[in-house]
């Protein structure tokens, strides 16, 4: 979703993120037909420094993303991941509930879910036509 004002460098920078998102998306839609009915993503690490990739992911996702006060997701999902193991923690739902305070929301931009539906859906399409591509 080229912007009047971009250059093309970043035209092609958010189109990758774009692409990112909609690969996430058919993520959230496998979830979605498993039953799972999320009220909203949690996000963590360098990636959710960028106020602008939060925005597309929301967008494109059309659910609120909470950016988690602790940058280091994985290192400490692994953590409490560990104090599980070890007991601290009765399950996975304590160890969030004790230790994982979100510091602000992403809220989808509403002007931009329109043109991310069609674009989902054009990625839709073109993801299996192209992928014998990926096998030459």
């Amino acid at each position: 979703m080229r912007r009047n004002n971009e250059s093309p460098s970043r035209a092609v920078t958010r189109a990758v993120m774009e692409g990112v998102a909609y690969g996430l998306r058919d993520c959230l839609e496998l979830l979605k037909d498993l039953g799972v009915e999320p009220s909203a993503g949690r996000v963590s690490g360098g990636g959710a420094r960028s106020d602008l990739w939060l925005r597309i992911l929301a967008s494109v996702l059309d659910l609120p993303l909470e950016r988690t006060a602790v940058d280091e997701g994985s290192a400490y999902g692994a953590a409490l991941l560990g104090g599980v193991a070890a007991g601290v923690f009765r399950d996975v739902h304590e160890a969030v509930a004790a230790c994982v305070r979100v510091r602000d929301t992403v809220e989808p931009e509403a002007r931009w879910l329109p043109a991310y539906e069609q674009g989902y859906e054009r990625f839709r399409l073109l993801y299996p036509v192209l992928r014998p591509l990926e096998e030459a």
